[in-house]
């Protein structure tokens, strides 16, 4: 260290939580899992395989694949959608990162502190999910319970880091996804590798250089592949630490650490609850979302759905329809009129539109060619947002939001977001919601008996003698109507 002050962070003196996230990878065991984390991390296990097979197909992950094809390497692990072909485990893990976060239709974190940004909190799935997939082909027989110990100490150690950051880290730029979820990839990987003692700790400083990802990138390919850096950057990681490379066996903590050189600090209090007290999972808890779209649009779509259901309203019916909120929710949804489906998933007036032209949102209706048609782009333009400042003095830790919809015939229609959104854990997706979700991911892609094969794979995972089982299911078989 150059200096014991950093001007520009807040970071309490004497922090040691590298040392204690190194210490809980190393000694959490399977019976210490409380029952509950287990069955909601099996619940997100399911979600998050869907969405590897629903990411398959899109332009952004082909690319990837090709260009994985073309660099060829070590045959760790399946590359997706290549049946039997392998490939280095870090770049598989960046092939199905990438997939997994495509669509934005993975699980959120959620958090109970009004001074957060809701937007500040990480999707924990993919990252850790995509690194102990990967991992556990290439170590060879991992069994069930292994693998679910491995993927759930990720998705702790990416939330809790997520969770103490400052709210700076979100406001000034950073995709947390991006940069917390190499820490739930490296945790994972690092589990199933057993790393121990000065080498786990040395991998968490080589995670902590590694994490990246830039907001300017919302509504790109580039978005996705965030996560798809974060799952092969904490594999990578995890792979040097075995091998003995070195890096600040205290990097998240200090003044030129993690927390101070991208949070702009952490919250001395949040960190004395720990790794493991109370699991995130459990409580606050984590949201399975319903729309393949940025979780902060979620709640004003099922409003704009219950209204023109409950009023019957047509298409041709809307004059205009505006949503009023605060700028947590404005600032990231950030396209006034989409023009393909990367941009509508951070726009409001195309997720409106699509709900006022098709009362669904999923993934037909998150297509460039319903996007782009001429009905869409014209329903977005009756649609507008703006920031409402009673909604503003309440705070970020909600998903607050209203509409006012104004009729051909002179009718005004207006009504208030639910903030117990649906998917989230005060108004969770029941399993049969939860399956049906994932046979829509597979829809075009996998035959019905396949899906039905990955779903009774991820109920039973813990009873699986080999959790390499499932990324073979996803590999093995491909719908012929698609042409894959």
């Amino acid at each position: 260290m150059t200096a014991d002050r950093n001007a520009y962070a807040t970071v309490p003196d004497g922090l040691k939580t590298t040392a204690a996230a190194a210490e809980f990878v190393e000694k959490i065991h399977f019976g210490a899992i409380p029952a509950d984390a287990l069955r909601i991390g099996t619940r997100c296990l399911l979600d998050g395989l869907g969405l590897f097979v629903a990411g398959s197909e899109e332009r952004s992950v082909q690319l990837l694949v090709e260009e994985a094809e073309q660099t060829g390497g070590r045959s760790d692990a399946l590359l997706l959608s290549r049946g039997t072909t392998k490939i280095p485990a870090p770049i598989a893990a960046r092939i199905l990162g990438t997939a997994g976060h495509a669509h934005d239709w993975d699980d959120s974190q959620v958090s109970i502190d009004p001074a957060h940004v809701y937007g500040l909190l990480t999707h924990p799935t993919i990252p850790p999910l995509s690194s102990a997939l990967v991992m556990a082909q290439k170590l060879g027989v991992i069994d069930g319970r292994t693998f679910m110990l491995a993927f759930l100490t990720g998705f702790e150690v990416e939330c809790k880091i997520s969770e103490w950051m400052l709210p700076q880290h979100y406001a000034r730029g950073m995709h947390s996804s991006g940069t917390v979820g190499t820490f739930g990839a490296y945790a994972a990987a690092a589990k199933l590798l057993s790393l121990k003692g000065e080498n786990l700790r040395s991998g968490f400083g080589i995670a902590a250089s590694f994490a990246a990802g830039i907001r300017c990138n919302f509504g790109t390919m580039t978005k996705p592949l965030h996560v798809g850096r974060a799952a092969e950057n904490g594999v990578t990681a995890a792979l040097l630490a075995a091998r003995g490379f070195t890096a600040d066996p205290e990097a998240l903590d200090g003044p030129w650490g993690f927390y101070a050189v991208q949070g702009g600090g952490v919250s001395g209090e949040k960190v004395s609850q720990g790794f493991g007290n109370a699991w995130t999972i459990v409580d606050p808890g984590v949201s399975i979302k319903p729309y393949p779209c940025g979780v902060l649009t979620h709640p004003t779509i099922d409003l704009m759905l219950k209204l023109v259901i409950e009023h019957e309203v047509k298409p041709d019916d809307i004059e205009s329809v505006k949503v009023y909120a605060g700028t947590n929710i404005l600032n990231p949804i950030r396209y006034p009129i989409a023009a393909n489906h990367l941009q509508a998933k951070f726009s409001l007036p195309a997720a409106l539109a699509m709900i006022a032209l098709a009362r669904k949102a999923g993934k037909r209706e998150f297509s460039d060619e319903f996007v782009a048609s001429p009905v869409m782009q014209s329903m977005q333009r009756r649609i507008s947002t703006e920031l409402d400042s009673e909604i503003e003095k309440m705070g970020f830790d909600k998903m607050r939001s209203r509409i006012v919809m104004h009729l051909k015939d002179g009718r005004r229609i207006e009504g208030w977001a639910d903030e117990r959104y649906r998917g989230g854990p005060e108004n969770p997706l029941s399993d049969s919601d939860l399956e049906a979700k994932v046979r829509s991911c597979c829809e075009g892609i996998m035959p019905e008996k396949a899906q039905a094969g990955l779903i009774d794979a991820a109920w039973s995972v813990v009873q699986l003698t080999d959790a390499g089982k499932l990324m073979r299911i996803i590999n093995s078989v491909r719908d012929e109507s698609n042409g894959t």
